[in-house]
Protein backbone atom coordinates (compact mmCIF):
# COMPACT_ATOMS: atom_id res chain seq x y z
CA UNK A 1 0.00 0.00 0.00
CA UNK A 2 2.83 2.38 0.86
CA UNK A 3 4.63 1.71 -2.41
CA UNK A 4 1.47 2.42 -4.42
CA UNK A 5 0.85 5.56 -2.42
CA UNK A 6 4.38 6.80 -3.08
CA UNK A 7 4.20 6.03 -6.79
CA UNK A 8 0.84 7.77 -7.21
CA UNK A 9 1.39 10.65 -4.79
CA UNK A 10 5.04 11.37 -5.51
CA UNK A 11 5.42 10.70 -9.22
CA UNK A 12 8.64 12.75 -9.22
CA UNK A 13 10.51 10.13 -7.17
CA UNK A 14 13.63 8.96 -8.94
CA UNK A 15 14.01 12.24 -10.80
CA UNK A 16 14.93 14.51 -7.89
CA UNK A 17 17.58 14.59 -5.18
CA UNK A 18 17.08 13.49 -1.56
CA UNK A 19 16.24 16.95 -0.21
CA UNK A 20 13.67 17.57 -2.92
CA UNK A 21 12.05 14.18 -2.31
CA UNK A 22 11.77 14.89 1.41
CA UNK A 23 10.31 18.33 0.70
CA UNK A 24 7.72 16.87 -1.70
CA UNK A 25 6.57 14.48 1.01
CA UNK A 26 6.53 17.26 3.59
CA UNK A 27 9.24 15.62 5.70
CA UNK A 28 12.01 18.19 5.41
CA UNK A 29 12.72 20.21 8.57
CA UNK A 30 11.73 23.84 8.00
CA UNK A 31 13.68 26.41 10.04
CA UNK A 32 11.82 28.90 12.23
CA UNK A 33 14.66 31.39 12.63
CA UNK A 34 14.63 35.16 12.83
CA UNK A 35 17.76 37.19 13.36
CA UNK A 36 19.82 35.65 16.17
CA UNK A 37 16.87 33.56 17.42
CA UNK A 38 16.82 29.92 16.43
CA UNK A 39 13.37 28.40 16.66
CA UNK A 40 12.38 24.77 16.64
CA UNK A 41 12.39 23.03 13.26
CA UNK A 42 9.15 21.46 12.09
CA UNK A 43 7.73 19.67 9.09
CA UNK A 44 4.89 21.12 7.05
CA UNK A 45 3.56 21.34 3.55
CA UNK A 46 4.15 18.61 1.05
CA UNK A 47 1.67 15.96 0.03
CA UNK A 48 -0.51 14.53 2.75
CA UNK A 49 -1.51 11.12 1.33
CA UNK A 50 2.03 9.77 0.86
CA UNK A 51 3.04 11.15 4.26
CA UNK A 52 0.12 9.35 5.92
CA UNK A 53 1.07 6.07 4.22
CA UNK A 54 4.70 6.51 5.27
CA UNK A 55 3.66 6.92 8.90
CA UNK A 56 2.45 3.32 9.16
CA UNK A 57 5.42 2.05 7.17
CA UNK A 58 7.79 3.87 9.53
CA UNK A 59 6.10 2.35 12.58
CA UNK A 60 6.58 -1.11 11.12
CA UNK A 61 10.15 -0.38 10.03
CA UNK A 62 11.11 0.82 13.52
CA UNK A 63 9.97 -2.51 14.95
CA UNK A 64 10.95 -5.08 12.34
CA UNK A 65 13.63 -3.70 9.97
CA UNK A 66 17.03 -4.22 11.66
CA UNK A 67 18.68 -1.18 10.06
CA UNK A 68 15.81 1.18 10.82
CA UNK A 69 15.54 -0.24 14.33
CA UNK A 70 19.20 0.60 14.99
CA UNK A 71 18.71 4.07 13.51
CA UNK A 72 15.62 4.72 15.65
CA UNK A 73 17.30 3.41 18.79
CA UNK A 74 20.32 5.64 18.19
CA UNK A 75 18.07 8.70 17.90
CA UNK A 76 16.11 7.73 21.04
CA UNK A 77 19.37 7.31 22.95
CA UNK A 78 20.33 10.86 21.93
CA UNK A 79 17.14 12.06 23.65
CA UNK A 80 14.95 12.69 20.62
CA UNK A 81 11.20 12.59 21.09
CA UNK A 82 9.22 9.65 19.69
CA UNK A 83 7.53 11.70 16.94
CA UNK A 84 10.87 13.20 15.87
CA UNK A 85 12.33 9.69 15.60
CA UNK A 86 9.36 8.51 13.57
CA UNK A 87 9.62 11.51 11.25
CA UNK A 88 13.32 10.81 10.71
CA UNK A 89 12.53 7.20 9.79
CA UNK A 90 9.81 8.39 7.40
CA UNK A 91 12.28 10.74 5.72
CA UNK A 92 14.83 7.94 5.48
CA UNK A 93 12.25 5.72 3.77
CA UNK A 94 11.43 8.42 1.19
CA UNK A 95 15.11 9.01 0.45
CA UNK A 96 15.64 5.26 0.11
CA UNK A 97 12.69 4.93 -2.29
CA UNK A 98 13.99 7.88 -4.33
CA UNK A 99 17.46 6.33 -4.56
CA UNK A 100 16.15 2.91 -5.56
CA UNK A 101 13.98 4.40 -8.31
CA UNK A 102 16.78 6.65 -9.56
CA UNK A 103 19.20 3.72 -9.80
CA UNK A 104 16.52 1.33 -11.12
CA UNK A 105 17.26 -1.42 -8.63
CA UNK A 106 15.48 -3.47 -5.99
CA UNK A 107 16.10 -3.16 -2.28
CA UNK A 108 18.53 -5.64 -0.76
CA UNK A 109 19.61 -5.87 2.88
CA UNK A 110 23.26 -5.48 1.84
CA UNK A 111 23.85 -2.68 -0.67
CA UNK A 112 25.83 -3.57 -3.81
Amino acid sequence: VTAYSLIVGLSELGQCNAKQAAMLAGLAPIANDSGARQGQRSIRGGRKAPRNALYMAALSACRYNPDMKIFATRLKDKGKQAKVVLTAVMRKLVVLANTLLAENRCWTPNPP
